[in-house]
């Protein structure tokens, strides 16, 4: 089944995922004279990055003159358990500050102070108030941003395209990537010298999710497939605040923006539960903290009626909710039929990030594949065991900017390259149309269903050695029915068979997902083994695990984890928070 000629298109760069990462990456690519091309699985603007509401995190000291960019490192650090690569960490730190001042050059609009500054707001185990937002639509404003600064910059997006197979050389460097355009099915090569993944998490391998239809991993496969080291991959981050009612809103995301504007949780008694899991930060303690606490309150009796616990704001005032949350008292509303300006609402755990990912180089995102790069939540090693609230997005500015800069350098140094052969591009033809021509075969949306099952009995928020175990041979069973995946019919309007390339990006990242959680035996961060509920430091907490694909297996290593400098190792040592001395900055505008 082959419709003639398929269409090649060649360019130094291509970059699959038009989120904040894809999109800050093809904006530093695209200088004179360098062909950038963006594969976006979506709509340009409807990206995963959208759903991000709370804000960016960085260390401008507008309303805390204290703040400084050690501290940031220090927070994301200790937030991180120290699985984090220190030099990513730094990087991010002392880099965030100009990417938001350079966002907001470029037009973003920033709620801003009574001196006009921009404002920022308390966030979960920041130190100070970090976050610059947008009332709680900062993904938005960012997305809209980069997106008309990136289509003035002379890069070609290529919208509703989703790509299948990553083309390599004799030596395993990429030279480009089979795709596909979703409405027509009509095929077409990328031909490039750098390819960047940034395509976002895989959150959708699970039924109670914050994430939206896009994150469902297929980037992340793509580079495993090819030979990717992936690391950390048993990280999975549970938002503490999710929707929980009504049944069709569960695992909405409820932003941490409402905590950081002065919510409190309670139990079905009242109690501010809070005070007794960190009597220090209390609501806005690390996300894997708060996400542990309200599970052992449902689990000791004491959730809200639908599994969750409740979540009030009502003390702050109508105006204030509606002119700081616009989107939370919006969503409530018209959702649940609950107005937070006038009762408490119930909110759960919901899968929300992944920390782990693509293992990467920290000053260029360079995975360990020549010539394939990464960035944003696809990467790994900035946020090790649980990743802090409004980290996210300034990651992708960081991060974005350096992996393009990285990709495009590359791109420039590859004199001698080759375009993917006559047979590379048939065999990928043929393995994209294999599910179209089984007359019968595994139903997608039944294997999607069965995998989210499993990982939410067997990968959750608490595990286990036997659960661990379990899932695994599970996934075994899935594994085999993944192979026989079809969705027969016209390559037109097809759902089904965009479904099938989603499905087997998760199963394998579910493989990886499990054999971590089971070898990492001590409880860091997002993971929460309950026979081994302590950090082990000394052991555990000393390495990353390493996952790479071997045949059709998921192969587990670790590396240890790299040793910071004396000078970023004394910032820890002295017992004292790190902070600006004097308050003479004067902030940023």
């Amino acid at each position: 089944m082959t419709d003639g000629m398929i269409e090649r298109l060649r360019y130094d760069v291509v970059i699959l995922g038009a989120g904040g990462a894809g999109l800050r990456a093809a904006i530093e690519a695209a200088r004179p004279g360098v062909k950038v091309a963006v594969l976006s699985k979506s709509l340009l603007g409807k990206a995963h990055t959208v759903m991000a509401e709370g804000g960016m995190a960085v260390s401008f000291g507008n309303l805390d003159p204290q703040d400084c960019w050690q501290t940031h490192f220090y927070d994301t650090m200790r937030g991180g358990k120290f699985l984090n690569h220190y030099r990513m960490a730094e990087i991010f730190a002392k880099e965030a500050p100009d990417r938001v001042v350079e966002l907001e050059q470029w037009g973003a609009v920033f709620d801003r102070t009574p001196e006009g500054r921009i404002s920022q707001r308390a966030f979960g185990a920041h130190s100070f108030r970090r976050l610059a937002h947008v009332g709680d639509r900062t993904g938005l404003e960012l997305i809209r941003t980069l997106q008309y600064k990136g289509i003035h910059s002379g890069m070609d997006i290529y919208q509703e395209v989703t790509a299948t197979h990553l083309f390599q050389d004799g030596a395993g460097r990429p030279t480009g990537v089979f795709a596909y355009h979703r409405q027509s099915g009509t095929f077409c090569v990328f031909e490039a010298k750098a390819v960047v993944i940034a395509t976002g998490g895989w959150g959708r391998m699970y039924k109670v999710t914050s994430n939206s239809w896009e994150s469902t991993g297929e980037g992340a496969a793509l580079a495993m497939r090819a030979g990717a080291e992936m690391k950390d991959m048993e990280m999975v981050q549970f938002h503490p605040t999710g929707m929980v009612w009504p049944p069709g809103a569960r695992g909405l995301l409820v932003t941490e923006g409402v905590r950081g504007e002065g919510g409190i949780l309670l139990n079905s008694e009242g109690e501010r539960f809070m005070l007794r899991y960190d009597p220090e930060k209390k609501d806005l303690s690390s996300r894997d903290v708060v996400a542990r606490s309200i599970y052992k309150e449902v689990q000791a009796g004491r959730g809200s009626p639908h599994g969750g616990a409740f979540l009030d704001i009502t003390h702050r005032g109508a105006d204030f909710i509606k002119r700081k949350l616009p989107n939370m008292y919006d969503q409530y509303l018209s959702l649940a039929d609950i107005d937070i300006t006038k009762q408490p609402f119930e909110v759960a755990p919901t899968i929300h990030y992944t920390m782990g990912g693509i293992s990467v180089d920290p000053e260029t995102g360079a995975t360990s594949l020549e010539g394939l790069f990464a960035a944003g939540e696809s990467a790994c090693g900035l946020h090790g065991a649980n990743r802090l609230g409004g980290n996210s997005l300034t990651d992708l500015l960081v991060f974005g900017r350096r992996v393009g800069i990285g990709a495009c350098d590359y791109a420039a140094s590859r004199q001698e390259w080759t375009a993917p052969s006559a047979s590379q591009v048939a065999e990928a033809e043929a393995a994209a149309l294999a599910p179209l021509d089984r007359a019968e075969g595994e139903n997608p949306y039944q294997l999607h269903k069965d995998l989210q099952e499993l990982m939410g009995e067997h990968a959750a928020i608490a595990r286990n050695r036997e659960l661990a175990e379990a899932g695994l041979a599970k996934l075994e069973a899935l594994k085999l029915r993944s192979k026989r995946l079809a969705s027969p019919g016209s390559r037109m309007y097809n759902p089904g068979w965009h479904a099938v390339f989603e499905v087997e990006a998760m199963v394998l990242l579910a493989e990886a997902i499990l054999q971590g959680a089971l070898w990492r035996e001590e409880s860091r961060g997002a993971h929460w083994r309950l026979d081994f509920p302590d950090a082990d430091d000394q052991g555990f907490g000393q390495a990353n695990s390493i996952c790479r694909l071997d045949g059709d297996e998921v192969k587990l290593s670790t590396r240890p984890v790299p040793q910071m400098p004396a000078e970023l190792a004394a910032l820890f040592s002295s017992g004292q928070l790190p902070v600006r001395q004097g308050t003479d900055q004067g902030g940023h505008s």
